[in-house]
């Protein structure tokens, strides 16, 4: 049984490790079908717009998209193209494990855990953005919705049931936000009482971050709003050795898109320096979503057997392989 896929081959780096991540997921066997199609600069470049309406309609059609990292340029400039995309399609629960890997650069080992981020509302929505005319004022405000929280702390929950892990804490700071932070507290508090078998904490944002950097170990599933979530999941990336390890879903009721999390890293486009991994275990999550776990656990069986062995691992893991070469490695090993 094959299932056709959305592919979105992004900008900078975008190509070369989408490139090596679909000759992995063809040498697994997964029976994916792939349909091409663009966003970002090379969309911008060919159709006149960063995100075409065929896009939209090849990712609502499918359901299911993999996508490399597309341009956000810091601060002028267009919007999030990735921001845009959740919101289009109520991408609700962005999903990013933390996982040791051997032979990289990280001062821990055995590291797993989960954030789950609230995807669509919170300080992202930059509702009545405005700088006063004379730049002195700059004013964004944001939105906390009980169905937003609700379904993305349950989303945790859910995930903790089916995964088996035993734990989730809710990220927050409405000792100081009372209105959103404590809004978003008290419904995690009221989806928590409904999973009595899952432990539940509660932990103020930036003690969160001081313990995740003290004692990892104490975390299995986080749940947090939106830009909090951004931040812990970055850091959470860097604990397992950074965002070259670091995949993402972005989960919603009628579409799920997957990617890398890191940036384009235009420095290095085309010079076949670009780690895939991250890409490779975002594919990992999508096998997950449409059905293959078996195939998802063989994949990343591959690239932890790759990488303790050392195998043509690319510079940012002490290698000098390339990323296809890097490829090629781990799909030996399925």
């Amino acid at each position: 049984m094959t299932q056709t896929i959305t592919v979105i081959r992004g900008d900078g780096i975008g190509p070369e490790i989408m490139d090596a991540t679909l000759f992995v997921l063809d040498k697994l066997g997964a029976g994916l079908q792939y349909e091409f199609a663009d966003a970002g600069l090379v969309a911008l470049e060919k159709h006149g717009e960063l995100i075409p309406a065929s896009t939209l309609e090849s990712i609502t059609k499918n359901k299911v998209a993999l996508k490399s990292p597309l341009t956000t340029p810091v601060g002028g400039g267009f919007s999030s193209i990735n921001v845009a995309l959740r919101r289009q399609f109520d991408l609700y629960a962005n999903v990013r494990p933390a996982i040791s890997f051997p032979n990289t650069k990280s001062r821990y080992e055995n590291i797993n855990m989960i954030t789950v981020r609230e995807n669509t509302e919170g300080a992202y929505l930059a509702e009545g953005q405005e700088v006063s005319a004379d730049g002195e004022t700059a004013f964004s405000g944001t939105r906390i919705t009980r169905k937003g929280s609700e379904r993305i702390v349950r989303y945790a929950f859910e995930l903790a049931k089916s995964t088996g892990r035993k734990k989730v804490t809710a990220v927050h700071k409405a000792n100081i936000i009372k209105s959103t932070s404590g809004l978003f507290l008290d419904v995690a508090r009221e989806v928590a009482a409904k999973y009595p078998e899952i432990e539940f904490q509660e932990m103020i944002v930036d003690n969160a971050c001081m313990q995740l950097v003290m004692r990892p170990e104490q975390f299995d599933i986080l749940v947090t709003t939106n830009l909090f979530g951004d931040i812990i999941s970055d850091l959470c990336a860097g604990l397992v050795g950074g965002l070259g390890l670091a995949p993402g879903a972005n989960i919603g009721k009628d579409a799920a898109i997957f990617e890398a999390v890191h940036g384009t890293a235009p420095d290095i486009a085309g010079q076949g320096k670009a780690n895939p991994v991250a890409l490779l275990l975002a594919a990992a999550q999508m096998l997950d979503h449409v059905g293959q776990p078996e195939n998802a656990e063989r994949l990343r069986k591959a690239i932890v057997a790759t990488m303790e062995a050392k195998d043509s691992l690319t510079g940012d893991l002490g290698g000098t392989g390339t990323t296809m070469g890097f490829a090629q490695a781990i799909a030996s090993r399925i």
